[in-house]
């Protein structure tokens, strides 16, 4: 499985690398904590460039993030939040979920975008109050690029240096991959399950 998803990343380039950090932001199953340090363990086996594969992955991340804030834009706060009530089980979100990112923006404002792209369940949908409250284009992709490509680094950075091990991580990734992907679906699955039985 390893080798699989090395030779799969390595095979659809910087390309691929940048959808699938877009597709991260949109829909939740494959995070970037596994996608981005195989990416990286791909550019320290020479098939990719580093630089490219963080620049990839924070322009696809970024992109995803803008979706959101078009979003945020597009409709008020009241018919998101009602809409998060019936059909946010499917992305695994609850109102108070946009309550609790709204506050966080209100409070500590363009920080908030910077500092909320670090944090696993609030980074994709901080774009959301950004486009509610109307943030400037250009001081929206200031701090999303920023804390993105600091998140993207990291995690990419994390996987360059493990190929210096190559063969003591081939061995417990192989099991290891499986894991984090099929408990990442599972978790996944449990929270729209646990969201759906809340609603009714």
């Amino acid at each position: 499985m390893f080798e699989w998803v090395v030779a799969a990343v390595a095979a659809g380039g910087l390309l691929a690398v940048a959808f699938l950090m877009f597709a991260e932001n949109i829909v939740p199953p494959i995070p970037s904590e596994v996608i981005m340090p195989l990416a990286g363990f791909a550019a320290a086996q020479g098939h990719l460039s580093f630089a490219g594969v963080v620049l990839a992955g924070t322009f696809g991340a970024v992109l995803g993030a803008s979706a959101w804030k078009v979003v945020g834009r597009w409709v008020q706060r009241d018919k998101l939040r009602d809409w998060i009530g019936r059909r946010g089980h499917l992305l695994t979100l609850e109102p108070k979920d946009l309550d609790q990112a709204l506050r966080l923006f209100e409070r500590y404002g363009p920080v908030a975008v910077f500092t909320g792209r670090l944090i696993p369940t609030v980074r994709t949908f901080i774009s959301v109050p950004a486009g509610i409250v109307r943030m400037p284009w250009p001081s929206f992709l200031l701090w999303t690029t920023l804390g993105t490509a600091l998140w993207t680094a990291g995690l990419a950075g994390a996987g360059y240096i493990l190929a210096a091990e190559y063969h003591r991580v081939e061995q417990w990734m192989d099991p290891a991959t499986l894991i984090i992907i099929g408990g990442v679906v599972l978790l996944y699955l449990y929270r729209v399950i646990r969201l759906r039985r809340n609603r009714s």
